[in-house]
């Protein structure tokens, strides 16, 4: 069992930044994949990124390359979400989530991820 917290959401304006924070609670396996989701009422929920926890191999939705950064610190075991020059259509709720599938990350869907945060919202004002 693995529990997971985020922090770290708030609110921003349009260009700036913002490090979200997700600690795991328990123990991750090389081979698993963290996510980055977020959630809104509108598009519903989109994976923003994910990292393999052993290899760091990071993959990232078309929207948010070269803007966001996905990272893992083995050792504190948390995972990160850099994120700069922030739009307003990056306002959702994010949440951290972990699969312990092992498997090419971008292939697993939400429904493969055993384990969620709670979320933190993200908004940015134009």
């Amino acid at each position: 069992q693995v529990q997971l917290a985020e922090s770290g959401g708030g609110s921003v304006e349009a260009g700036g930044s913002l490090r979200l924070s997700c600690v795991a609670d328990g123990y991750v396996y090389p081979d698993s994949c963290f996510g980055w989701f977020r959630h809104t009422s509108g598009k519903g929920r989109e994976r923003v990124a994910n990292i393999k926890a052993g290899t760091a191999t990071t993959h990232y939705t078309d929207s948010v390359k070269g803007r966001f950064t996905i990272s893992h610190d083995n050792a504190k075991n948390t995972l990160y979400l850099q994120m700069n020059s922030l739009k307003p259509e990056d306002t959702a709720i994010y949440s951290c989530a972990l699969s312990r599938r092992n498997t090419y990350c971008p292939a697993l869907s939400q429904y493969d991820y055993n384990y969620w945060g709670q979320g933190t919202q993200v908004t940015v004002s134009s």
